[in-house]
């Protein structure tokens, strides 16, 4: 089970991912969130998927691209920082990464489908996760943070984005569309 972190386990801009997450196993959380974001995409017609709400502003593709980013570098920081990993892990810059990509041109099913490979294969090694190594603390860009931090961090990542897509994009989420098959 992978309780709510103390405050003094990750650095303070991450309390607005954390803040996010709702109380009790986090677990059954991060596989809900598949459906909940399902949702958000298929509500998306094609001809809006490369849409930005103004200007140097990321495309609905690219706030996916972003959030399978982030799936990406949270879960490698989890296994690390499992793991004992005594040296301080690298941050990342979101607006490079999705700059240096293409998800432009990659359609949000297909774009769909990778977050849940890679948010399934998170939720599969967290799942097994006991109490101490959740517990594990590392450093990521000269912070100290927990592994259980940083899952709540990735579980109120992907909310944030949603909360951001329903906010800025006007998306509402809509009944899964049979476009977005799971995995």
């Amino acid at each position: 089970m992978i309780t709510r972190p103390a405050e003094e386990e990750f650095a303070p801009y991450y309390m607005k991912y954390v803040s996010l997450v709702p109380e009790g196993d986090l677990p059954p959380v991060l596989h809900a969130q598949i459906g909940d974001l399902q949702r958000v995409i298929a509500s998306v017609s094609p001809e809006r998927e490369t849409y930005q709400y103004g200007p140097g502003k990321w495309s609905i593709r690219e706030v996916l691209g972003h959030i399978i980013d982030g799936e990406r570098v949270f879960g490698y920081r989890t296994f690390c920082i499992s793991r004992g990993e005594p040296a301080s892990l690298a941050i990342f810059d979101e607006n490079h990464y999705v700059a240096m990509s293409q998800y432009d041109k990659i359609p949000l099913s297909e774009l769909f489908a990778e977050f849940e490979i890679v948010r399934r294969s998170n939720l599969a090694f967290l799942s097994r996760l006991d109490e101490e190594p959740a517990k594990r603390r590392g450093i990521v860009g000269n912070n100290p943070v927990s592994v259980r931090a940083i899952a709540y961090i990735m579980v109120g990542h992907v909310r944030h984005h949603i909360n951001v897509l329903g906010r800025s994009y006007g998306i509402t989420p809509g009944a899964p569309s049979s476009s977005l098959h799971s995995v």
